[in-house]
C-alpha cells in the first residue's frame, strides 16, 4: 500500500494537522472505511475533528488522487488509498466484509473483450457480489 500521506504530498496538497490524522487514520484502519469508522478513529486522536472536516477531506483526497471512492451497495460509500498494485472485490452481502483479489486470468481475459471492441484498456473496476457458501 502507498503511504497515503506521502502521495498526497508528492501531488501538491498541503497537509495540514487534521488532514495528516485522518491519513494516518487510514492507512492504520485499511480495508475499506466509510467517513463515520474514519471520524470516529480520528475523533480519538483530536477531538476537533468534526464529521465535516473528514468528509471534506476524503473529497480532497479523493479529488488528488491519493484515495479511491467504493460504492459497495450497502448505502454508504467507502474509501481505500490508491494501491500499487491493482486489485478486484468480492463483496459479501450479507456482512459488507470486502475480500480483495487479483486473478491474472480475469485480467487477460478484460483486455481480449477490449481489444475485440477496438478499445485499449486504460483502467477497470470490478465488484463481484455474494453470500458465503455455508459449510454442512
Amino acid at each position: 500500500m502507498i503511504d497515503l500521506k506521502k502521495l498526497c504530498s508528492e501531488k501538491g496538497l498541503r497537509m495540514t494537522e487534521q488532514r495528516n490524522i485522518i491519513a494516518d487514520v487510514i492507512d492504520k484502519m485499511g480495508g475499506h472505511p466509510d467517513v463515520n469508522q474514519i471520524h470516529i478513529k480520528a475523533n480519538e486522536k483530536d477531538k476537533n475533528i468534526s464529521i465535516a472536516t473528514v468528509y471534506r477531506t476524503v473529497k480532497l483526497f479523493e479529488e488528488y488522487g491519493a484515495l479511491e471512492k467504493h460504492d459497495f451497495k450497502d448505502g454508504r460509500s467507502r474509501y481505500e488509498s490508491i494501491s500499487a498494485q491493482h486489485h478486484d472485490h468480492l463483496i459479501d452481502i450479507d456482512t459488507g466484509e470486502v475480500h480483495e483479489f487479483i486473478n491474472e486470468e480475469i485480467e487477460k481475459i478484460q483486455n481480449k473483450i477490449s481489444r475485440e471492441l477496438g478499445f485499449n484498456l486504460v483502467d477497470h473496476r470490478l465488484e463481484l457480489y455474494g453470500k458465503k457458501i455455508q459449510k454442512k
